[in-house]
């Protein structure tokens, strides 16, 4: 018997059927994204979600195949077989399901030992890593042939809990109702990332909006990078420091540069990546003026975490944290809290 079956009659009115071919769309499209907020109080139309510090997907189940989806739509089929094996193992035949994969470290999620896993597809090679992943499944976005998008935020995921079974890598990402303030305190105390807070009632929309917000304990984002400086002294290798930016009214502008954060091993990977995608000129408006630089195209996207902006609109002590792969040079913005 399908979840649906149980759904109040006011509710089963608010589905549709969806055949696999368009719910095949729902993995290529955007998810639905959460936008910045420095909001503290929230009514008890709000609910509140751990925020996870890996690479968010979608997933669709039909029959005997899985596909698994970046939010860009990038294939992870290859890269994480252990998910795919998972999914296919579900008692549940079709679905689509809205997570983040990430590596824990135990209770918290690490974004640096999730790097060791991404853009690795050869079996032998991820096996070499001994990193364990895991897919925090939030959301349900079809199920047995109907659409479940249209459905409140609380009964997406309740549905959720009973299509699929929650055992290792499938994790299911419970909520909390309650004053935000001190949720968010309690999750800064246990070094998470932060909270989602995401509206109760709420429909399941692709792409930004102010139905989901993201409360951060740690300020830190995706900069594109566009140049890098050479090592000085230590012994280091590779480079000493990448200069950033982000998109604003169709340029690049200039975020400041960060140094601290790398293993040799990323130092010397990056730097033969760079030295593949030098150019004569800075691909930053207008350029900084930072001497002994290399001007690189700006293709590589990478995750910063800073204390704060500076007046001049420079990061203040950057820490690098990783590759982003699953998100487009031409959608890194400065991201700014809504009040």
């Amino acid at each position: 018997m399908s979840a649906l079956t149980l759904l109040p009659d006011q509710l089963r009115e608010l589905l549709r059927p969806l055949p696999p071919d368009q719910a095949r769309q729902l993995i290529d499209q955007p998810p639905m994204l959460a936008e910045l907020t420095k909001r503290q109080s929230f009514d008890e139309g709000w609910v509140f979600e751990r925020k996870m510090d890996g690479i968010r997907a979608l997933a669709l189940r039909l029959d005997d195949r899985v596909w698994l989806r970046s939010r860009t739509g990038k294939p992870l089929n290859d890269s994480y077989p252990e998910l795919v094996a998972a999914l296919l193992a579900q008692p549940c035949r079709a679905f689509v399901v809205d997570g983040e994969i990430t590596a824990m470290r135990g209770d918290r999620t690490d974004f640096a030992l999730l790097q060791q896993r991404m853009g690795l597809t050869e079996v032998r090679a991820i096996a070499r890593t001994g990193v364990a992943v895991v897919l925090h499944l939030f959301d349900l976005l079809w199920l047995d042939g109907t659409d479940t998008t249209r459905l409140p935020l609380r009964c997406r995921k309740t549905l959720l809990r009973q299509a699929v079974e929650f055992t290792e890598p499938l994790r299911y990402t419970r909520h909390q109702t309650g004053d935000a303030a001190g949720l968010l305190a309690e999750a800064c105390a246990q070094h998470w990332e932060g909270l989602i807070a995401k509206r109760a009632e709420g429909r399941y929309r692709s792409g930004r909006g102010d139905g989901w917000l993201k409360l951060k304990c740690l300020r830190a984002q995706e900069f594109v990078v566009g140049a890098f400086t050479e090592p000085t002294g230590g012994g280091r290798s590779g480079f000493g420091a990448l200069l950033l930016g982000y998109q604003q009214g169709g340029a690049l502008r200039y975020a400041g540069k960060v140094g601290t954060g790398f293993d040799r091993r990323t130092l010397e990977a990056l730097r033969t990546f760079f030295d593949a995608t030098t150019r004569p000129e800075s691909p930053f408006q207008p350029a900084p003026r930072e001497p002994r630089v290399h001007w690189v195209e700006p293709l590589l996207v990478v995750q910063v975490a800073f204390t704060e902006w500076t007046k001049a609109g420079l990061l203040r002590q950057p820490r690098y944290l990783g590759v982003r792969d699953d998100k487009k040079p031409t959608e890194v913005i400065r991201e700014e809290p809504a009040e």
